[in-house]
């Protein structure tokens, strides 16, 4: 019924020199690990989220199961390795992850990487940020345009970290013809606002060149941190030229 069309692009940004985001694509899974922790150990627990995903990459009749899964062998790993090292322990990343079933997505998430959605022309947030920000907006007490200026926005609640809880965000997202999703590191979101992310999603069909222009356009606003895009779109079977009426346009 559906098919898929995928471009990804990882850059660390202007201020950082090490990129401590890793990103994962095959037929069927997609997905985007910030790490966290310095002295490049963000770098290893994104390799970790991404390498687990790795592992896990087969079909399966419960692809949400199969996310849970791998939070839980995340989790393991990083705490194994926080024991055997000390410095270590502070290491953890993000993970939102797209599992491909034919149909629809299982989305798995933790942390503040990103999954919007483009459809028909409307852009939308899939996933919640775990940030403190995010959890104050959520009880009334910031508003979302306050939260984007707050000065600890990126403080997380929840993410896959050594000796902590292991428990994403898991959901079935529904699919159209002519989605266009993108799951992109805070290097993005933090810098490039909302619209222009929703009018440079939908200005170009190739997807190479969109997440080029994303990356420019984060870069464009300073790259404090590492960027991360992946941008999915879903076609019709069997006709991979075809483009909705909005993209483009």
């Amino acid at each position: 019924m559906y098919a898929l069309r995928y471009a990804v692009g990882t850059d660390p940004g202007l201020r950082r020199e090490a990129n401590e985001d890793s990103v994962y694509c095959s037929e069927r899974l997609f997905a985007v690990a910030d790490g966290m922790g310095g002295h490049a150990y963000g770098e290893v627990a994104s390799s970790i989220a991404v390498g687990v995903l790795a592992e896990l990459d087969v079909e399966a009749d419960d692809p949400l199961g199969e996310l849970a899964e791998a939070a839980r062998r995340i989790a393991i790993r990083l705490t194994d390795l926080a024991e055997e090292n000390f410095d270590m322990r502070g290491m953890g990343t993000t993970l939102t992850a797209l599992v491909w079933d034919g149909e629809r997505f299982a989305v798995g998430h933790i942390g503040d990487s990103r999954c919007y959605l483009v459809r028909d022309g409307e852009l939308s947030q899939v996933t919640r940020d775990h940030t403190m920000v995010q959890a104050l907006v959520d009880d009334g007490r910031m508003s979302a345009e306050q939260a984007d200026e707050h000065p600890g926005r990126s403080m997380l609640m929840r993410a896959l970290q050594a000796g902590s809880a292991h428990d994403p965000d898991l959901f079935f997202q529904e699919v159209r013809a002519g989605d266009r999703y993108l799951i992109c590191s805070d290097g993005l979101s933090d810098v490039v606002t909302a619209a222009e992310i929703a009018s440079l999603l939908s200005a170009d069909p190739d997807g190479e060149q969109t997440v080029r222009a994303l990356i420019a356009a984060a870069n464009a606003r300073g790259g404090p941190d590492n960027i991360t895009c992946l941008v999915v779109d879903v076609l019709p079977a069997g006709n991979s030229s075809w483009l909705p009426k909005w993209l483009g346009r």
